[in-house]
């Protein structure tokens, strides 16, 4: 058995792993200095975080320019450093690093009456660790790890205004719905490993191709995995958490969970179905394999039931951070699209338009975030006329709410069109109906959000005095304005970037 021959690891497996050894010492550093200090010098684990954040995203990115094709296995082979950990290590940092500078203006992260402001900035730092480690895992051990290390870090971070029952609330649900996704995803994991007796995912495609594991048990595993990973991305029906999660924590909290967590999840999910079902250098073999449960039915209803359930839903939404939580859900059923073949160009569709979405959806919150300092209400009725007591920031949420929406030139309407155009190559014409017409439901809701800001009259007495917002927040929403604007006419490189790290992760299995 695998467990009898464990690779020990060594210090040379540092050099493949420098951000993330970066962002382990950025979290115990700050932690350490915020215990140090007691609390009252916040300014002092935010500033570690930042360097911690910004130097691990040099050295990523340093990675990326030097691109070494060869993959290392590392850590006693649980983990992989490769195209595709590259790409989300970019993402995850950049997602990490924009979310503690906008909460460091936020009233729910830094107000007067908040205890223990520090832990947000070194509990970000330890989930954008565990999110990378969740992408470069290549073993059930290190998946399992990893999801449950993303998953203790966002408990915890949900209920971080303990003095708010929403926000206990929030928690609470939390932990009892990742608690049952995670036994139900290890009940699928145990089965696979009782088939095919290996723990590394290229071991378990080996052991499936040797008929190790009948169509119904390869079956009975795949979907439990599957549903325990769908609980993860909030993917429909398994969705129950997201909304009330994201209204009960803190926004900015709520804003790091739509994106960092969901395309954790979703590099997860690339890097263990395609490996054990699709990749080889036979594709026939891969066809096979998921020709034995019909795979591409199973996640195809479920992407249509998600676009169709989340976007119907949230045309009923009047409180705005609770329309983007449903928006984030409809989302998941647009990238999985994506997963319906599992096809090399169906998975460069999604780690471009996981890009996209990454800038699109950080800004929507933001702006809730800034105007929440001011209005303290995330009501739909409040937002009547923002858009001429914020004209810039009202201009830019019009730019995030029409990408996350498709409407060209945005980069959202790129993005749905490589993923439209993965499935219609494979003649999937119907899920692309289906996600087509929800698009233009989509547009319907996140204009209602346009049509309050600036074509609706205030109310008689209602206070129209400008809104004052902080330095750094218009920088933050410039820096995601600029890409989701850039990204809709000149995509090619970024684009070409997605398809270099599926390209490296398929080559070097």
């Amino acid at each position: 058995m695998e467990l009898l021959n464990l690779n020990i690891p060594s210090w040379s497996d540092m050099a493949s792993w420098i951000p993330e050894a970066v962002l382990a010492g950025t979290f115990l550093v700050a932690l350490v200095g915020d215990l140090v200090v007691r609390g009252r010098r916040t300014w002092l684990p935010f500033a570690i975080t930042v360097f911690g954040l910004v130097t691990a995203g040099s050295y990523a990115v340093a990675a990326v320019l030097h691109a070494d094709p060869t993959a290392h296995s590392i850590m006693g082979k649980l983990m992989v450093v490769d195209g595709m950990a590259g790409f989300f290590r970019l993402l995850f940092i950049f997602t990490g690093l924009a979310t503690v500078l906008f909460a460091w203006t936020s009233e729910e992260i830094m107000g007067h009456k908040r205890e223990n402001k520090g832990e947000f900035y070194y509990l970000t730092a330890l989930m954008t660790l565990a999110m990378c480690v969740m992408a470069e895992a290549r073993d059930l051990l290190m998946l399992f790890l990893s999801m449950e290390g993303v998953g203790l870090v966002s408990y915890v971070m949900a209920g971080y205004m303990r003095t708010s029952l929403r926000s206990t609330e929030a928690s609470l649900k939390y932990v009892i719905f990742g608690a049952v996704s995670s036994a139900i995803m290890l009940y699928g994991l145990s089965l696979l490993y009782g088939m095919t007796g290996s723990l590394t995912f290229a071991g378990i495609r080996a052991g499936l191709l040797a008929g190790a594991a009948n169509p119904f048990g390869l079956l009975t595993a795949a979907v439990l995995i599957l549903v325990g990973m769908s609980y993860k991305i909030a993917a429909v029906p398994f969705h129950y958490w997201a909304p009330d999660v994201y209204e009960g924590a803190p926004t900015p909290i709520s804003a790091l969970f739509s994106v960092g967590p969901k395309a954790a999840g979703f590099a997860l999910m690339i890097r263990f179905f395609y490996t054990t079902l699709a990749a080889g250098n036979d594709p026939a073999t891969g066809s096979t394999l998921i020709a034995d449960f019909n795979w591409p039915l199973l996640v195809a209803v479920m992407s249509a039931a998600t676009m169709i359930y989340a976007n119907l839903v949230a045309l009923r939404q009047t409180n705005v951070k609770r329309l983007l939580a449903y928006s984030s859900i409809s989302h998941v059923g647009y990238i999985l699209m994506g997963f319906v073949l599992l096809t090399g160009q169906g998975l460069q569709a999604i780690l471009f338009y996981l890009l996209v979405y990454t800038f699109m959806n950080l800004g929507a919150f933001f702006f809730v975030v800034a105007i929440n300092n001011h209005l303290k209400s995330e009501d739909l009725q409040d937002y009547v006329g923002l858009g001429f007591r914020a004209p810039w920031a009202g201009a830019m949420m019009v730019i995030f709410l029409g990408s996350l929406a498709g409407i060209p030139p945005f980069a959202g309407f790129v993005g749905k069109l490589y993923l439209f155009t993965a499935v219609m190559d494979k003649q999937w014409f119907w899920l692309v109906i289906v996600a087509a017409v929800n698009s233009v439901i989509g547009l319907y809701y996140y204009f209602k959000v346009v049509k309050a800001m600036f074509l609706t009259r205030p109310a008689e007495g209602a206070d129209t005095s400008p809104l004052k917002l902080h330095w750094l927040q218009y920088t933050v929403l410039g820096v995601l304005t600029v890409p989701t604007l850039v990204l809709g006419i000149y995509f090619g490189q970024f684009k070409a970037l997605a398809d270099q790290a599926i390209a490296l992760m398929t080559v070097h299995m």
